[in-house]
């Protein structure tokens, strides 16, 4: 009875790792090229085993020697994609907010009050779960440290890259003079410029929460999730931050908090219909 008791034990933890590790594979897939590559390997297996089912020995062949190789292509193809989940296995959360992240919050919301009081226009783009390497194509490489003082040189007017978006990935400044893509949600106010619907459009292809600061009335606004809430003074943009580095079950619900006022209170929640 007992050795029964511990052969089921095992059985569930074994059937916990593969689901964890597969469930890991799957959400550091999401949002890159290597998807795409990884469903075409799928089709190639599924018209593997089709062919030897029913007897097609030439496609039989060929792709047995396809997929005999396919290992070595799969470390050769996603080198960079490999290299950077060791890394980021190795830098997991153990805790809501790390000392780095809090950092970054900080250099963020001063940067933001900095750009605000001396109303510069401003487009800084937070990376989350989904990849944005397509839009980082089109801006310059820093791959700086986030400060405060960086980030409102690279914005001051009549810099080469001010007119573009800023992108933030994990503690470092990745790229500047960034394009993104505008909203064509007819919903949107009319009364919103270029920056804002760059924003709003980002988001609602990312998952990326975007900070824009107006040049004509210095304020600081937030786009998540294709929605934007204007208005936010530095509590209200630093509690938005913080709630952004939380757990993921967390972070989920900031739209929701936004639109109850909730610990947002601070800022004044403003409808896309508005």
């Amino acid at each position: 009875m007992p050795e029964n008791i511990i052969i089921l034990i095992k059985t569930f933890i074994e059937i916990f790792v593969l689901w964890f590790v597969y469930y890991t594979l799957l959400v550091f897939l999401k949002g890159t090229r290597a998807i795409q590559v990884l469903r075409g390997l799928i089709i190639l297996i599924f018209v593997f085993f089709l062919a030897q089912y029913f007897g097609f020995y030439t496609l039989d062949w060929i792709l047995s020697r396809l997929l005999t190789i396919s290992v070595i292509a799969f470390l050769i193809l996603f080198q960079p994609e490999l290299r950077r989940g060791l890394a980021s296995l190795g830098q997991r959360r153990l805790f809501n907010i790390l000392p780095t992240e809090a950092k970054v919050i900080e250099e963020l919301t001063e940067a933001a009050l900095m750009l605000s009081r001396r109303k510069i226009g401003a487009l800084i783009a937070i990376e989350r779960e989904v990849n944005v390497g397509q839009y980082v194509e089109s801006g310059i490489v820093l791959n700086s440290k986030v400060s405060s003082e960086l980030l409102c040189t690279i914005f001051t007017p009549n810099t080469p890259l001010h007119d573009g978006g800023v992108i933030i990935h994990r503690d470092r400044i990745a790229v500047a003079g960034c394009l993104f893509p505008l909203t064509e949600n007819p919903k949107v106010s009319k009364m919103l410029g270029t920056r804002h619907r760059a924003a709003i459009g980002f988001t609602e292809e990312t998952d990326a929460v975007v900070i824009v600061i107006s040049e004509e009335t210095g304020g600081i606004s937030i786009a998540i999730g294709g929605k934007l809430t204007r208005q936010l003074d530095k509590e209200g943009l630093s509690r938005v931050l913080r709630n952004l580095y939380r757990p993921r079950q967390k972070s989920k619900n900031i739209w929701k908090q936004l639109a109850r006022g909730g610990p947002f209170r601070y800022g004044t929640f403003s409808s896309l219909e508005e």
